[in-house]
């Protein structure tokens, strides 16, 4: 190749890279402002395709979209004197651009280093907010109770200077999480666990102690049931004794000879039964006197 031809080969070169750095794109997404020598000379400038200066110009974008921040877990004291950890997140997004970029990041076009810096800022604020709002409120209102209403006014203080200070604006601010610190929230659950089983053992006790009335009072009815039916069966044996003593007496006086013969039976049928039966009387004992005559004389 040529001279000639490697300096016509540059020169078209040269003017590519001028005619490229001749205009810019802003997307819909976007907010752009072009600097001058590091001065900012157009601000806010709308979606569209520009012309710029080369070399001289530069134009720094930024996303117009509303960001999300992950605000770093925070340690704050409740009304109660209790230490709570919270977990965030910042929803914002950028409504003065020049003010931005020249406030933020020390006026670097590095546009990831502008909003780590922004984020940064926003971390300070927002764990300020959050520390005046839970240090007025309980554990249980910033949890469940009053939530919502915790974050609006965390959200509605922030905003205050952010647009001023930073030209952001804070869209809103939620909690994801609020929950003990490690070692706090191992004691809690040693508490609870402590408090459940002191309910379990009280209501064990309870359950013996019932358990003991039951018993005591079953056996009382048992006792109770026993002690009338001995008394019943008493009455009535006593009755049946008493029947049977005066149908013996009414038997007795109808016939006392017959009477006497047929205990005599009754008693020589028990006495002589077995035959290893020994008995010893004298010839004239009464005992054999049915025996001896059939009148028993």
């Amino acid at each position: 190749m040529s001279p000639k031809q490697t300096l016509i080969l540059a020169v078209a070169a040269i003017v590519a890279v001028v005619g490229l750095n001749s205009f810019y794109v802003v997307n819909e997404t976007q907010l752009a402002v072009k600097k001058r020598f590091g001065r900012i000379v157009e601000a806010d400038i709308a979606p569209g395709f520009y012309g710029k200066v080369p070399v001289m110009d530069q134009v720094v974008k930024v996303d117009a979209r509303t960001l999300v921040h992950d605000v770093p877990t925070q340690s704050f004291i409740t009304a109660e004197k209790k230490l709570v950890n919270v977990d965030s997140f910042v929803l914002w997004r950028i409504v003065d651009v020049q003010r931005y970029l020249t406030v933020l990041g020390g006026g670097s076009t590095n546009t990831a280093y502008v909003q780590s810096d922004a984020e940064l800022r926003l971390d300070k604020r927002v764990e300020n907010a959050l520390r005046d709002e839970f240090s007025k409120r309980t554990v249980q209102e910033v949890v469940a109770g009053e939530r919502s209403q915790v974050m609006d006014e965390v959200a509605k203080k922030v905003n205050e200077g952010t647009v001023a200070d930073l030209g952001l604006e804070i869209v809103d601010i939620r909690v994801k999480q609020v929950d003990w610190p490690s070692d706090v929230r191992d004691r809690v659950f040693d508490r609870m666990r402590a408090e459940r089983a002191r309910d379990a053992a009280e209501h064990r006790a309870r359950g013996k102690e019932e358990a003991e009335k039951i018993r005591a009072d079953a056996d009382r009815q048992r006792t109770v049931l026993l002690a009338e039916a001995y008394r019943d069966s008493q009455l009535l044996r006593g009755e049946g004794d008493a029947k049977a003593a005066a149908v013996y007496a009414q038997a007795y006086n109808r016939d006392p000879e017959f009477f006497r013969f047929y205990r005599s039976l009754q008693a020589y049928r028990e006495s002589l039964s077995s035959s290893s039966d020994l008995l010893v009387l004298e010839p004239d004992s009464d005992f054999f006197r049915y025996l001896k005559k059939s009148a028993g004389k």
